[in-house]
C-alpha cells in the first residue's frame, strides 16, 4: 500500500510540474527546435535548359523549404563546399530579435563563411507568414542560392481566411553569364551592363530557346530542351478546391507580373502580414516581396491553363516564364489549348501604383503606427559616375562595405574601420529636377552609416528620379533588415514635404519589409528603431546594391549581447575574440 501511495504521489507531482511548464510557456503547444544540415556547393544544372554552374543546397535549387511554427528555433549548420568562394545567407523577413549577428549579411553583421568551414545559424521565427532566405555575399543570389521559409501559426490558432491546400512558388530571372562575369562588367571602365535576363524561372524552371544561342560551344548538348531540369513547373489542382499560393520573387533585376490564365487571385498576405483581401488578375511583384493569394480551381476542368510571369517596368526582351495550372486528372504534360495570356503593358505604371495603394492591413490585424515621427530622412535614388565608374547612389553618395563588419566594429568601438561622418539626410529638394538627367558633380562614395536613437520613430521617404539616360526612371524594390515598416503612402512625381504627409494612411497601413518605389515616384515608410543591431537597407536588385544603392542603420548597439566568435575572422576582427 505504501509503495502504491508513493507512485500516486509522484504521478500527481509530475502532472503538476507539466502544468506549470505549460503555463510558463503561455500555451499547451511547446516551441520546437528544428535542425538542418546544409552543404552549399556548385553543381551543373540546366534550370532553363542551358547547362551552367549553379549554387545548390544539398543538391537543390531552389534550396530546401524551411517549415516551422511561430516561436520555433531554427538551427542551420551550413557547410561551405564552394571550394574557392566565401558565402553568407540572409534570412529575409526574419527580424532576428536578440540575434542580430545571425542576420546573414556579410560585411554588416558577420564575416563571410570560408570554404571548407561550417557555420551555425540559430534564430527564432517569431511571427507566422511567408519569408525567404538567400545568399548575401557578392551577387551569389543570382547563381541559385535561395529558398523559402514558411512559418505557420501554433496549433489551435486560425487565420482570417480558409483554403484546402497550401503551395509555394518562387519567381526568378536567370542569366547565362556567371555572377563573376556580371560583377566584373559592372566594375569595368567602360561600363558593361548585365543586360536583360535570358529566361524567367517559375520555381526554378524555365525554357530558353536553344536555337537562339549566339555563342558557339564546344560541348554537345549544352542546351537541351529535353533536360528534366527545365520541364515546365506544374501545379496540380483538384477541381472545386481552393489553393493558398505563396508567391515570392527573388529576381536579380526584373519586376514581374504573375498570372494564372482564366483565374482571379485574392491577395490575403504580404511579407508576413494579413491583407484586407482584394482581387487581382495580375499580381505585380518585386524582388524581395512575398504574397499569399487564394485561387479557386473553378474553371473548365477538362483542360489545363497557363501560369505566366512577365517582365514589367523594363522593356522586355526576355520571353515569359511559363508553367501549367494542371486540373486533375488531366495529364501533367497536356498543354493548354490556348496561347499564353498577354502581358501587361510593360511601361504603364498606373496599374502597378494602384495595386501598391490597394494593399492595406486586414481590418482585424491592424498595427496602428505612431502618429508622428522624430526623424525624417529623404533618400533620393540617383545614378552617378564616380572616378569613371557608373554607380548607383542615395543622395549622391554611393555605398561601399568596409572590410570589418559594422556590427562588430560598433560593438567593439573600432571607430577607425569605417567613415564616422554620416551620409546626408536629404537632397536639394527645391532645385533638383527629378525628370532630367543631372550632372551630379558632387557624387562620392562612402561607408558611413546612419545612427538612429533607440526606440525612436523614423520616417523614410524614397524618392525616384531620372537615371543617366534621358526619359528613364527605374523601379527599385527597397528591403529593410531587422524590421517591418508601415507603408504610409505612394505618389507620382516629387514628394512634397509640406502637403504629402497630410495624405499619409495612419488608419490601416500595411506593414512590410520590402517595398517598391515606382518610376518618377515616391514611397513613404515609418518604422520603430527598436531592434538593437546594425541593419542593411538597400535596393534588392542585385546589380544595384552591388553598385552602391544602399546604406546601414545602427540602433541600440549598447543593448546588443555578447557577439559570438564564429562571426569574426575578417578585417580587424582577426584575433579579436576574447573568451
Amino acid at each position: 500500500m505504501v509503495l502504491l501511495s508513493e507512485r500516486i504521489s509522484r504521478a500527481i507531482l509530475l502532472l503538476c510540474l507539466l502544468g506549470i511548464i505549460g503555463l510558463l510557456n503561455g500555451s499547451g503547444a511547446e516551441a520546437r527546435i528544428r535542425r538542418y544540415k546544409w552543404e552549399v556547393k556548385y553543381e551543373y544544372r540546366s534550370p532553363d535548359c542551358l547547362k551552367k554552374l549553379v549554387i545548390t543546397i544539398n543538391g537543390q535549387t531552389p534550396g530546401p523549404t524551411i517549415r516551422a511554427q511561430q516561436n520555433d528555433t531554427i538551427i542551420i549548420e551550413l557547410t561551405n563546399g564552394l571550394l574557392t568562394e566565401n558565402v553568407a545567407i540572409h534570412w529575409h523577413g526574419i527580424r532576428q530579435i536578440g540575434t542580430p549577428w545571425f542576420d546573414g549579411t556579410e560585411g554588416v553583421t558577420q564575416c563571410p563563411i570560408l570554404p571548407g568551414t561550417t557555420f551555425k545559424y540559430q534564430f527564432v521565427v517569431d511571427r507566422p507568414g511567408t519569408y525567404l532566405y538567400h545568399a548575401h555575399y557578392g551577387m551569389q543570389r543570382a547563381a541559385g542560392l535561395y529558398g523559402s521559409i514558411i512559418v505557420s501559426l501554433p496549433d489551435g490558432q486560425s487565420e482570417p481566411f480558409t483554403y484546402d491546400y497550401d503551395r509555394n512558388i518562387i519567381l526568378n530571372d536567370w542569366y547565362h553569364k556567371s555572377t563573376y562575369e556580371q560583377a566584373v562588367g559592372l566594375s569595368s571602365i567602360p561600363f558593361q551592363w548585365v543586360g536583360e535576363p535570358q529566361s524567367l524561372l517559375i520555381h526554378g524552371r524555365g525554357r530558353f530557346n536553344c536555337s537562339s544561342l549566339t555563342t558557339p560551344t564546344l560541348e554537345n548538348g549544352v542546351c537541351n530542351t529535353t533536360s528534366p531540369d527545365c520541364s515546365p513547373f506544374r501545379l496540380i489542382v483538384v477541381p472545386g478546391k481552393t489553393y493558398r499560393l505563396r508567391i515570392s520573387s527573388l529576381t536579380s533585376l526584373s519586376a514581374l507580373s504573375f498570372q494564372i490564365e482564366g483565374h482571379n487571385m485574392t491577395v490575403v498576405e504580404a511579407d508576413g502580414h494579413y491583407v484586407q483581401p482584394f482581387i487581382v488578375s495580375n499580381l505585380f511583384i518585386y524582388s524581395g516581396e512575398t504574397y499569399s493569394v487564394l485561387v479557386k480551381a473553378d474553371q473548365d476542368p477538362t483542360r489545363n491553363y497557363w501560369i505566366t510571369s512577365n517582365i514589367v517596368s523594363r522593356q522586355p526582351t526576355t520571353p515569359p516564364g511559363l508553367g501549367i495550372f494542371n486540373y486533375y486528372p488531366n495529364h501533367p504534360r497536356r498543354s493548354p489549348p490556348t496561347i499564353p495570356p498577354p502581358a501587361p503593358i510593360w511601361n504603364y505604371t498606373q496599374p502597378r501604383l494602384v495595386q501598391s495603394q490597394a494593399i492595406k492591413a486586414h481590418q482585424d490585424y491592424i498595427h496602428t503606427p505612431p502618429s508622428r515621427s522624430e526623424r525624417v530622412i529623404v533618400f533620393l535614388n540617383t545614378q552617378n559616375r564616380i572616378n569613371g565608374n557608373v554607380r548607383w547612389s542615395v543622395n549622391n553618395v554611393s555605398f561601399t562595405l568596409p572590410h570589418t563588419p559594422y556590427l562588430i566594429a560598433l560593438k567593439e568601438n573600432l571607430t577607425h574601420v569605417f567613415d564616422q561622418n554620416p551620409p546626408p539626410n536629404g537632397y536639394d529638394f527645391m532645385n533638383y529636377d527629378i525628370f532630367k538627367v543631372q550632372e551630379n558633380k558632387n557624387a562620392t562614395s562612402s561607408n558611413g552609416i546612419y545612427r538612429l536613437n533607440f526606440n525612436s520613430t523614423v520616417d523614410i521617404i524614397l524618392q525616384n528620379a531620372n537615371t543617366m539616360n534621358p526619359n528613364n526612371s527605374e523601379t527599385h524594390p527597397w528591403h529593410l533588415h531587422g524590421h517591418d515598416f508601415w507603408v504610409l503612402g505612394y505618389g507620382a512625381g516629387k514628394f512634397d514635404m509640406f502637403n504629402d504627409p497630410k495624405k499619409y494612411n495612419l488608419v490601416n497601413p500595411i506593414m512590410k519589409n520590402t517595398v517598391p518605389v515606382h518610376p518618377y515616384g515616391w514611397t513613404a515608410l515609418r518604422f520603430k528603431a527598436d531592434n538593437p543591431g546594425a541593419w542593411a537597407f538597400h535596393c534588392h536588385i542585385e546589380s544595384h546594391f552591388y553598385m552602391g544603392m544602399g546604406m546601414v542603420f545602427a540602433e541600440g548597439i549598447e543593448k546588443v549581447g555578447k557577439l559570438p566568435s564564429t562571426i569574426m575572422g575578417c578585417g580587424e576582427t582577426q584575433g579579436l575574440y576574447r573568451p
